[in-house]
């Protein structure tokens, strides 16, 4: 019936190596402590730098580091630039986006921590967080057991699974991170499509939450307007 509540549901799209999506995991904090009991908080992962086998060069550092600064500028973010002194470091962040979607599976409640473990091993701790030991450490922080997570993130299932958000980036038009997702039953609207500070996004949230906002009525009224738009 169209005066029943719809189901409600933030979805968060980002990747534990993207820096941007470090610069709003503050701002992904708030928003699950302020709103996830009203809309419970999803997170997919979009694999930035997937499969990428090829050893950073100078060249490439330098085009992450200027990447790095200004987030740092724009987010107040700290970051440790020790990491540029690597050699022969592969960035594939496929490892860390399926090590989440482990998390995701085997502990739900854990993955937000997690995420961030990641995300700080990565830009503060200068820590490999391409390797299974580093995800398994993290991992016990976490309460779950080694050897389930190892059996998991091997797994042909957890791969397909982490294949799986990949693709649903790719099919929703999802081309940058971090990007947050209201969905209201079956329809979607972007909140966000890269950075914005928490307090730029609240009032739209709160006016969705407070039903003072409808994405369906907002899809559909833009909808509308296209297809005048085509027919004049």
């Amino acid at each position: 019936m169209d005066n029943e509540t719809p189901e409600k549901e933030i979805i968060y799209v980002g990747d534990p190596m993207c820096s941007w999506c470090w610069g709003f995991a503050p701002v992904l904090q708030q928003i699950e402590r302020d709103y996830s009991k009203e809309a419970p908080l999803r997170l997919i992962v979009g694999g930035l730098h997937a499969f990428d086998t090829d050893p950073m060069n100078e060249q490439y550092k330098g085009t992450i580091k200027h990447h790095w600064e200004q987030v740092a500028e724009a987010t107040g973010q700290p970051f440790n630039y020790a990491f540029f002194e690597r050699e022969g470091f592969v960035l594939d962040t496929e490892p860390a986006c399926r090590a989440s979607v482990v998390v995701r599976s085997l502990k739900p409640d854990a993955l937000l921590s997690f995420y961030e473990r990641i995300h700080k091993g990565y830009y503060l701790e200068d820590t490999d967080t391409t390797k299974l030991e580093t995800f398994l450490d993290y991992a016990a922080k976490e309460g779950i057991d080694a050897q389930l997570f190892t059996e998991a993130f091997e797994s042909e299932a957890v791969k397909q699974e982490t294949m799986d958000d990949f693709s649903w980036c790719q099919q929703t038009g999802v081309t940058g991170f971090p990007t947050v997702v209201l969905r209201e039953d079956e329809t979607m609207a972007a909140l966000t499509v890269g950075y914005q500070a928490f307090d730029s996004i609240k009032p739209v949230l709160d006016a969705w939450i407070s039903g003072d906002l409808s994405v369906k009525k907002q899809v559909q009224a833009a909808q509308q307007n296209d297809a005048s738009q085509q027919v004049h």
